[in-house]
């Protein structure tokens, strides 16, 4: 099977008798091991992967094919770093967290932990314990994958999984899916347990993975919600839509504009109803978010004595980022908490009439890994980055959404993300409008 080859396409063909779940997990692990996978995974699970797809039953969801967990979900038996080395020599964890189990119990073989940015907290990809893998997308330039899932990623789009679980907290699967071409689907976050996972914000987490299609997309958060998901056979032509003007499209560059503009171009020949709106809601994040928000305040809980203990250890960004939560004041978080509440309401009412809101995922196509990799002389650009591919999709996080990035460039251009997103437990309608969009922008 081509590495273009879905998870849907290859369960067809495991069925048909044309392939079996030992032979894929071999050409798994091959692209695993394979240059395009560089820094992908901080701990192979070749062997283990092997025994999971022999015993693998047919008739299971994932019937011994292949995915990825990232690394700061527990797998019984192996510590939990996070893409850290102050964690390293951590106790191994008694069992798997819940997303990760599922997968297992779903027949899935896991092939390894993927590399991330350290606890999660960038959407750049970067890493300067372990590496930072670099974009498949593109072999003559190292560019970045994307954060902070960035191993995952780059596991799916280069062949060696078919599902890499990851985690977003203000867009970590949504910003990798875009800047490597894939899907990355963030539900809300109440329908899969983030429980044995290391936090990054216990308020905006979420448990989610990225797939090479929607459909697969689909299957995978059934298996991680464990739950189904709901058809929804509206037309596309029935669909309402809104592209948001505000923030959105704000710096977008020459290439992502071109993917979007043809994309809203290509929904509205199909017949879909576009409207363009504006969120007044939007110009209040910055006040609300004024003292750090929740990543800094709930990562500075979890880190305080870790930091103390081993501040020398992690990396500098990381580390500034989450000591901006220090300052915060008890009754400062609960004005926080009492206004994103008061916020999400006031967002659900403008969003109401429309089955999803569209935008780029982020503004712009992945830039190359020596404009921002390690070191205080390019701190300033980082952050820039960084800031960049965050604004799109924390906003969905913050207003407890659900999203989904597909990719809307043309053949030989640099990745581009369409989100469609919505308010909380739209998440059926979000996915069933997204294969509608997909199937139509991968149309000649």
């Amino acid at each position: 099977m081509p590495v273009s080859a879905d998870l849907n396409a290859t369960l067809a063909a495991l069925r048909a008798g044309r392939t079996d779940a030992p032979a894929q997990i071999e050409l798994a692990l091959e692209a695993a091991g394979s240059p395009a996978c560089a820094h992908a995974f901080v701990a192979p699970h070749a062997e283990g992967a092997r025994r999971q797809a022999a015993a693998a039953a047919p008739g299971q969801p994932l019937a011994g094919l292949a995915f990825s967990v990232k690394d700061l979900f527990d797998v019984a038996g192996a510590p939990t770093p996070a893409g850290s080395v102050v964690l390293a020599h951590a106790p191994a964890a008694a069992r798997s967290a819940p997303a990760v189990q599922r997968l297992l119990d779903a027949g899935g073989a896991l092939v390894g932990r993927t590399n991330m940015t350290e606890f999660a907290f960038s959407g750049v990809g970067v890493n300067p314990h372990h590496g930072t893998p670099a974009n498949p997308a593109d072999t003559a330039i190292a560019r970045i994958p994307g954060g902070s899932s960035s191993g995952a990623a780059v596991s799916v789009a280069a062949g060696a999984a078919f599902i890499g679980l990851g985690s977003d907290t203000g867009g970590s699967i949504r910003i990798p899916a875009a800047l490597c071409g894939i899907v990355g689907f963030k539900n809300t976050a109440r329908l899969v347990p983030t429980e044995g996972a290391v936090p990054l914000s216990t308020t905006l987490d979420t448990a989610c993975a990225m797939t090479r299609s929607v459909r697969d997309a689909v299957l995978a958060h059934e298996i991680l919600a464990a739950r189904r998901v709901r058809p929804d056979p509206t037309p596309l032509a029935q669909r309402r839509l809104a592209v948001v003007k505000d923030l959105f499209l704000d710096g977008m560059d020459a290439g992502v504009g071109a993917a979007f503009e043809r994309a809203l171009r290509r929904l509205r020949d199909a017949g879909a109803r576009i409207d363009e709106i504006v969120l007044p809601p939007l110009a209040d994040l910055p006040a609300i978010n004024a003292t750090g928000g929740f990543s800094a305040a709930e990562s500075y809980a979890w880190h305080r004595l870790l930091l103390e203990r081993s501040g020398a250890g992690y990396d500098p960004r990381v580390a500034q980022r989450i000591l901006k939560g220090a300052g915060m004041t008890a009754w400062q978080y609960l004005d926080l908490v009492r206004e994103r509440a008061a916020w999400i309401e006031r967002m659900q009412v403008l969003m109401a009439p429309y089955d999803a809101l569209l935008s780029p995922t982020v503004p712009i196509v992945a830039p190359p890994i020596a404009d921002v990799a390690p070191g205080a002389e390019r701190d300033d650009a980082f952050f820039r980055v960084n800031a960049l591919l965050l604004r799109n999709p924390s906003v969905v996080n913050m207003l407890d959404g659900c999203a989904i990035s597909i990719p809307c460039q043309a053949p030989g251009e640099l990745p581009a993300g369409l989100m469609l997103w919505q308010a909380a437990l739209h998440d059926d309608t979000v996915l069933a409008v997204a294969a509608q969009a997909e199937e139509l922008l991968q149309k000649e």
